[in-house]
């Protein structure tokens, strides 16, 4: 696992950067803290930093050249398949110097370009440039699980794994006001976009291509969708199916040249991917994280008993609210983008902790948007299939706007559920999948905004880009919000998260339910067999039930929130009134109404905050990266 980032400069000022190209480099050395390389040529620089995984030797660093000199290729990833298509290569007479993948990725690209990507099963964004036609390749996996930034102008193409390694270069920083907006309503901005006009991300499965100074993107991998699931193997050989593939999918993941773990939160998804590792490793060391100050969240129990049933090596990582708290100010200083999600600091800390012991972990990351692991997927099926209670919630609309709502117990929850489904019965299909993914609404984060900042709101622009994210959801079936998650809250808000977080600890992360193999067995299977009435993540439970302590199917799911509200009106309530949000910046910033912050605080601070410190959460968030790149 590694950082790259790069220059290729189509004139005299489009060379002006690569002085910068080191200090960009260094920007990512969280990345990759074993190697720094670069390479310069006249018009192309490339940097990387190297988290070495698979063959430890220098010959392995990178950015690697082949034998002719010719081509150049630095990359951030794994490729798992490597050894099988490298003797796909040695059949055909190429020959190899080292025993990484990094090598293999490079052949197959002079030999067979874009389309050898189809072949690959991993997970990376790379830059392959030909020195002798100055053409650039940049490349993103299918699921997005690897980050590329990329900014382009009339000089010059820049690119890299965070936007950190951008703003070294001197870019231009411009709020997109389209972005904030979309920001302040999902908490993360999706993928082309970012907070930063003209800067981009790469879309999961995408390439870039620079020839001639003419700069494209294009598709070379689509999540595959199927309205009614076309697989029609009986349930029971689903479950088979389901099984040989994670198998597989986790037996791969396991090879590295370095110590690996598992994480083991005590849930199905994690646990599942402990049970398979087992069969493959001969002592797999796993780790859970245990919440001291919230017994409620604690699922170590849980996580205890799978690893005593598979007899791994398992270390328990208790943690305090002081501990969250202690690293908050590191998780803000490190996004480079804002990105609201208030459950990276417990990723954060157990990468952190897990970084002590291994260097690479399996994660169960992408089970639930995957199989219907959410409350959303519960609600999009029990708005398809309504019955008296659903009705009922929907008819005492009235009653549920009236009544106090909050997450931080169980019957105000309930009421800011029902609240939730009752509004979404309203609204078109495409409409109540944004209402029920985002924090806060259109009209809330519209109000929020200043009187200049609504005037630089191009709002159709807003509302095409809104259209492009979620074009599959057009009846609202549970099919179509799998499928949205997938392209959507997956990569740019989960896996964002996992990769921002882990990589801050040098520590890499493998999601074997991401294998590209399991996402298209999953878009393709019927919705019954991933959820029913009373049952989310039918198949995942059912296919893994032998290898688990029956003591998991037993026990309500319990996510895990940052006690935000108690922070806010404590510890971090002179940062937010006499520093972040105080009148005085706001009000010279001029990107936010003051009046309306004002009213949001006076909710925070009030007996019946609501879900007030989410949304004051995403402004915190926002105003700590403002004030690091803008003032």
């Amino acid at each position: 696992m590694c950082g790259i980032t790069g220059v290729l400069a189509f004139n005299e000022i489009g060379r002006f950067p690569m002085i910068n190209l080191a200090q960009a480099t260094q920007g990512l050395a969280r990345r990759g803290p074993d190697h720094q390389g670069t390479y310069v040529e006249d018009r192309y620089g490339v940097g990387h930093r190297r988290l070495s995984i698979i063959d430890l030797r220098p010959d392995a660093n990178q950015p690697m050249k082949d034998p002719s000199e010719r081509y150049v290729l630095a990359y951030n990833g794994e490729i798992y398949n490597w050894r099988s298509l490298r003797q796909e290569l040695e059949s055909k007479g190429i020959e190899f110097r080292t025993e990484c993948d990094t090598e293999l990725l490079l052949q197959l690209l002079i030999h067979e370009g874009r389309d050898g990507l189809q072949k690959l099963n991993g997970f990376f964004a790379f830059a392959f440039y030909d020195t002798q036609t100055q053409h650039l390749l940049l490349g993103r996996d299918r699921m997005g699980i690897k980050p590329l930034y990329f900014f382009h102008d009339e000089s010059k193409v820049l690119f890299g794994s965070e936007l950190k390694a951008l703003l070294a270069y001197g870019i231009p920083k411009e709020i997109d006001h389209e972005a904030l907006f979309t920001y302040l309503q999902l908490n993360y901005t999706p993928a082309p976009h970012t907070m930063l006009a003209g800067v981009k991300k790469l879309p999961p499965g995408h390439v870039l291509e620079v020839k001639e100074k003419q700069v494209t993107t294009q598709a070379w991998y689509t999540v595959p969708f199927s309205p009614n699931g076309q697989n029609r193997n009986s349930y029971d050989q689903q479950q088979k199916q389901l099984v040989e593939l994670m198998e597989e999918s986790v037996a791969m993941r396991l090879a590295a040249d370095v110590p690996v773990g598992s994480f083991l939160s005590g849930g199905i998804d994690s646990s599942v991917i402990a049970a398979l590792a087992t069969r493959h490793t001969e002592r797999l060391h796993t780790f859970s994280i245990g919440y001291a100050d919230e017994p409620y969240f604690d699922e170590t129990h849980y996580a205890k008993l799978v690893a005593a049933k598979l007899g791994t090596e398992h270390t328990v990582f208790s943690v305090t609210n002081r501990d969250l708290f202690e690293i908050l100010h590191i998780v803000l200083d490190y996004l480079d983008e804002p990105f609201a999600d208030s459950s990276a600091l417990p990723v954060y800390l157990v990468s952190q902790l897990t970084r002590k012991h291994a260097t690479v972990a399996l994660s169960g990351d992408g089970a639930d948007e995957l199989f219907s692991g959410y409350n959303k997927h519960a609600a999009f099926w029990r708005m398809a299939n309504p019955g008296w209670k659903e009705n009922a919630v929907i008819g005492l609309r009235g009653l549920w706007k009236l009544l106090p709502k909050s997450r931080q117990n169980p019957l105000g929850n309930r009421i800011r559920q029902f609240a939730r489904f009752a509004e979404a019965a309203k609204l078109s299909p495409m409409e109540r999948y944004w209402a029920w993914a985002s924090l806060a609404s259109g009209v809330e984060s519209y109000d929020l905004l200043s009187v200049e900042a609504r005037g630089k709101l191009d709002t159709e622009a807003f509302i095409r880009r809104k259209a492009a994210l979620l074009a599959m959801v057009q009846k609202g079936t549970v099919q179509e919000a799998l499928h949205a998650d997938a392209t959507l809250v997956l990569p740019d808000d989960m896996l964002t998260k996992v990769d921002r977080m882990s990589m801050a600890n040098s520590l890499e992360v493998r999601v074997p339910f991401l294998d590209h193999r399991v996402v298209e067995f999953a878009m393709d299977l019927p919705e019954s067999s991933k959820i029913t009435g009373t049952i989310r993540k039918r198949i995942v439970q059912d296919a893994f039930r032998d290898l688990l302590p029956a003591e998991l199917y037993q026990r309500p799911k319990h996510g895990f929130e940052v006690p935000l509200l108690k922070w806010m009106q404590t510890d971090l309530k002179l940062l937010i009134t006499n520093d972040l949000l105080s009148g005085e910046l706001v009000k010279e910033q001029n990107l936010f109404d003051p009046s309306e912050v004002n009213q949001l605080l006076n909710q925070l601070f009030s007996r019946n905050p609501g879900d007030a410190h989410a949304r004051v959460w995403a402004l915190v968030v926002f105003q700590n990266w403002w004030k690091k790149y803008f003032t």
